[in-house]
């Protein structure tokens, strides 16, 4: 059953990857605009180093492996999750009732409906500065250290798909989505790509126990440019997988409750 869902969900995925090909310069235009857009953001944080030089003791590489496994894991998680980041307008149409009468689970419909490679723009950037960074850190490379990277990417995927969820949920009672949760996520996003030491602790806990976006990176990154180690390192990117299955429990309670638009 499991193969038979993958092997749907790439036919999907290759509908929506075909559809999005068929208007080659909008794709390109998109996905170049989405390069310079991010580069412009990271040399942002270039500027502020340039004049302060480090913050409470992070250089500009450090920060970049921080920026680099965020902006991965949330291109990867945006790109892959669309369905549920437009979901609104499926529970504002009706649209939703009719995934009600398929015979498969309606998280799975709602995360094949779309993919977007426009998010490519962010992974190419992110990939970028991430492996610049590590080569400025002559980080020793070993298994471990690669098991760690994706371990890192993994949790952090996790994390932000799971918000996309949550913020997807909320939908069966508000029809349309929550600002609130846009600052959430894209405040995570911002979050996430700096050390947890630079925020207040109540803000730190909030993104690490309530949505832990903040942690599954921060404790691995401080591993890798030697400044943390212990058996949290592996542990942090758990978090994100522990909020993944809380997220899809609460869709499964919120999709229990739809009343479709015409009750």
């Amino acid at each position: 059953m499991r193969l038979k869902a993958l092997s749907l969900w790439g036919r999907y995925a290759m509908i929506s990857l075909r559809a999005q090909m068929q208007y080659r310069a909008s794709f390109w235009a998109l996905l170049i605009a989405s390069v310079v857009l991010h580069s412009a953001e990271f040399f942002g944080i270039w500027a502020l180093f340039d004049r302060f030089g480090q913050i409470r003791g992070w250089s500009l590489a450090e920060i970049g492996v921080c920026y680099g496994l965020c902006g991965i894991a949330f291109a990867l998680a945006e790109g892959l999750g669309r369905g549920f980041d437009a979901f609104a307008n499926m529970t504002r149409y009706g649209h939703f009732d009719r995934l009600l009468l398929r015979p498969l689970s309606t998280e799975f419909q709602v995360a094949a409906q779309e993919v977007q490679l426009m998010r490519l723009g962010r992974l190419v950037q992110a990939s970028v500065v991430l492996l610049v960074s590590l080569s400025w850190l002559n980080v020793d490379w070993s298994p471990s250290i690669v098991l760690l990277l994706i371990w890192c990417l993994v949790g952090g995927f996790c994390a932000f798909y799971g918000l996309l969820i949550v913020q997807a949920t909320i939908c069966f009672w508000t029809i349309e989505s929550l600002e609130a949760m846009n600052a959430i996520t894209y405040g995570g996003v911002e979050t996430a790509q700096f050390p947890l030491t630079i925020y207040r602790d109540g803000f730190r806990r909030f993104f690490t126990f309530v949505v832990p976006v903040a942690g599954m990176n921060y404790l691995p990154v401080t591993y890798l440019v030697g400044k943390g180690g212990g058996w949290e390192v592996w542990c942090a990117p758990l978090l994100g997988a522990a909020f993944l299955i809380v997220a899809l429990r609460f869709w499964r309670f919120g999709a229990s409750k739809y009343a479709s638009t015409g009750s």
